[in-house]
């Protein structure tokens, strides 16, 4: 692995890292006073083109692949949303 990149097998505290890294870059953040309602339930993890990556990350994120959102082949939280939001059809979350 190149060297300054965070190796997270088994290391919980690499993964920590990252998680708080890739926080800042939300664009609904659920702790917001803005965060709206309606958002709650149009959120990244219950996306039908939300795939989540493996690992411990995987349980927290995941790369988009609507063609149509700003967000596409990016990592997103699960608890992210944008308006492109295509809710599962069996209704499942992660």
């Amino acid at each position: 692995m190149a060297s300054g990149r965070p190796q997270t097998d088994g290391n919980a505290d690499a993964g920590d890292d990252v998680h708080r890294h890739w926080l800042r870059l939300l664009n609904r953040s659920t702790g917001s006073p803005y965060y709206r309602d309606e958002w709650f339930n149009e959120q990244c993890g219950g996306c039908h083109f939300w795939i989540p990556l493996s690992g411990e990350l995987g349980l927290d994120w995941g790369a988009c692949t609507h063609a149509d959102s700003r967000f596409d082949g990016r990592v997103r939280f699960e608890h992210d949303g944008c308006e492109h939001i295509s809710v599962r059809d069996d209704g499942t979350f992660g």
